[in-house]
Formats: C-alpha cells, sequence, structure tokens
C-alpha cells in the first residue's frame, strides 16, 4: 500500500483548494460571472489555477505508479517533492502582478523534470523486470 503519494496528493489538494478560492473571491469581489470580464487579475489567477489542474493530476499518477512499483522510497518523496514545491512555486511565479521569472521558470522546470523522471522510472521498471514466461 503506498504510504507516500498519499501525502503529496494531500497537500497537493489543499493548495487547489486555495488556488480555487482565489479565483472564486475574485469573481465574487469583481462580479465576474462568466470568463475573465476582461479582468487581468482575474485572468491571472484563472491561468495559475488551470496550469495547476493540467499538471497535477498526470503528476499524481505517475508518483502513484513509482511508488506502487516500488520505487526507493528516497526517490518517491523526491519525486512528490519535486511536484509539490514545483506547483508552489509556479503558481507564485505566475500570480504576481509583475510575473517573477524564478517562481514561473524554477516551478516549471521542477514539474517537468519530477513528470520526465517519473515516467523514466515507471518505464525503467517496466522494461528490465524480469518478464514472466509460461
Amino acid at each position: 500500500m503506498p504510504h507516500a503519494t498519499p501525502v503529496y496528493a494531500g497537500l497537493l489538494t489543499l493548495l487547489y483548494l486555495y488556488l480555487s478560492v482565489r479565483v472564486v473571491q475574485r469573481r465574487a469581489s469583481g462580479k465576474i460571472f462568466n470568463g475573465d470580464g476582461g479582468d487581468a487579475e482575474m485572468a491571472r489567477r484563472m491561468r495559475v489555477h488551470a496550469n495547476f489542474n493540467e499538471y497535477v493530476p498526470l503528476g499524481l499518477v505517475l508518483l502513484l505508479l513509482a511508488e506502487m512499483q516500488r520505487a526507493p522510497l528516497w526517490l518517491v518523496h523526491l519525486l512528490g517533492l519535486m511536484l509539490l514545491a514545483g506547483r508552489v512555486l509556479h503558481a507564485w511565479g505566475m500570480s504576481r502582478p509583475k510575473q517573477a521569472p524564478v517562481g514561473r521558470g524554477g516551478g516549471t522546470v521542477l514539474t517537468w523534470g519530477m513528470m520526465g523522471l517519473s515516467a523514466l522510472v515507471v518505464l525503467a521498471h517496466v522494461l528490465f523486470q524480469e518478464m514472466p514466461y509460461g
């Protein structure tokens, strides 16, 4: 039974809820009922939220697969921390009125790095494990 992935799923869900609340608060304060209403701050918050939705589900699936394939626990935690830190940095960097390239870029690098490394880990497990015959 996986032990590390649920920790990162829980933490990322809390971040997702925070980003969701930010969108709803801006909708309420700006009386924006559809789309971004031409409001730059609303558009920014929506993109931060959407970008999170675009990357986190696949990242968590890859993390879970690596853990289920019995990747070393230190590696599973490293991958989970990369995803979490990447999403926090990216959200922070994109949320700034004048985007913070270190946050956005660093977050992207960590997220893509996690996904690429996870993909290699799960593929290597499948390709190099002993194949059952019979």
